[in-house]
This record gives C-alpha cells, sequence and structure tokens, in this order.
C-alpha cells in the first residue's frame, strides 16, 4: 500500500505549473522593477540633457541678456524636467571668447552652480571656435536619486555641456552681469 501511495504520488504532475511560476516569478518581477527603473533614469537623463540644449539655444538666440532673461531660462529649464524634483538640477550658462588660443569667460550665471569667474579660462573642446569668435556654454548636471534604492542604492549624476555660437550677434552681451 506504501508503495503504491509513493508510485502515484511520484506519477502526479499536477502542480508543476504552480510550483514552476513560484520559481520563475521572482526573477521576472525584479527584472520588471529594474527594466521600470532604467528607464525612469533614462528619462530623466534626456530630459536633463534637453535643458543643455535649450538653456544654450534660448541664450545664443539673443544679442542681449540680463540677468532676470536668464533666471527666466533656468526657470523654463525646471519646467522641461518636470515629474522629476529640481532640488538637484544644477545649471550654469557662460558667453566665452576665445582670445589668444584660449576660451575666456566674458560673463557667466549658475542656479544652483556657482558661476564661472569672468575673466577665467575654460576649457572647451578643440575646434568650435578660432581667436575672436564667442561661444555660449550651458552646463547642466542633475543628481537622479533612484525611487527603489534596492536596485540603484545612491545617486547618479548625470551631466551635459552644449555649444553654440550665438545667433544674432557676434558675441551676446550681458552688461548687466555681475562680475564673479
Amino acid at each position: 500500500m506504501n508503495r503504491s501511495l509513493i508510485r502515484r504520488l511520484t506519477g502526479d504532475e499536477r502542480g508543476v505549473s504552480a510550483i514552476e511560476f513560484a520559481l520563475i516569478a521572482p526573477i521576472m518581477i525584479a527584472f520588471y522593477m529594474g527594466m521600470t527603473e532604467f528607464c525612469q533614469g533614462f528619462m530623466a537623463q534626456k530630459r536633463m540633457g534637453h535643458v543643455s540644449s535649450m538653456v544654450a539655444d534660448l541664450v545664443a538666440q539673443e544679442a542681449t541678456v540680463t540677468p532676470a532673461t536668464v533666471t527666466d531660462i533656468f526657470d523654463i529649464g525646471d519646467l522641461i524636467m518636470a515629474p522629476f524634483p529640481t532640488a538637484t538640477l544644477r545649471q550654469r550658462v557662460s558667453s566665452v571668447t576665445m582670445t589668444n588660443g584660449v576660451a575666456v569667460v566674458d560673463w557667466s550665471r549658475g542656479e544652483g552652480e556657482a558661476p564661472r569667474a569672468t575673466g577665467s579660462a575654460m576649457v572647451i573642446p578643440p575646434d568650435l571656435v578660432t581667436n575672436g569668435e564667442s561661444l555660449i556654454v550651458s552646463e547642466v548636471t542633475y543628481d537622479y536619486d533612484s525611487a527603489a534604492d534596492y536596485l540603484m542604492p545612491g545617486l547618479t549624476r548625470f551631466a551635459q555641456n552644449q555649444y553654440l555660437r550665438p545667433r544674432k550677434s557676434a558675441r551676446t552681451e550681458c552688461q548687466t552681469c555681475p562680475a564673479t
């Protein structure tokens, strides 16, 4: 009798699917959560890159800007980041002119990031401008904090720089920007 019970239980295949599902489900759920978090981080990075290009583009379209204009442009950057929090979004825009082979800062404004010192040298990629030419440089960083800290512990810092030539004049001026 005992032998027939063992034979009957080993031949019974009911519940095999439930056991397989119980083994695979945690892996599939973790994979799904990981992909969701990856997509959120990727979206935050793309929005931050869009902020960087938008700041440079809007400043490069002006012949003259004021600190209030630049602050308004930075505020637009905050709106682009929605629905992500903007507490860790740092923006800086600078106008640089190539002088004797060195990119020199004409003026700089920052939000969450200190502006560059007027007259200081700045490293830019080679061959963007020649002596006497000007460039608008937008620098944006964003610290992405994962909602699922068990998947991505700590902060992930995204950074992007954009380099654009002024469009309406040889140099975008900001005469009322305070010297730093």
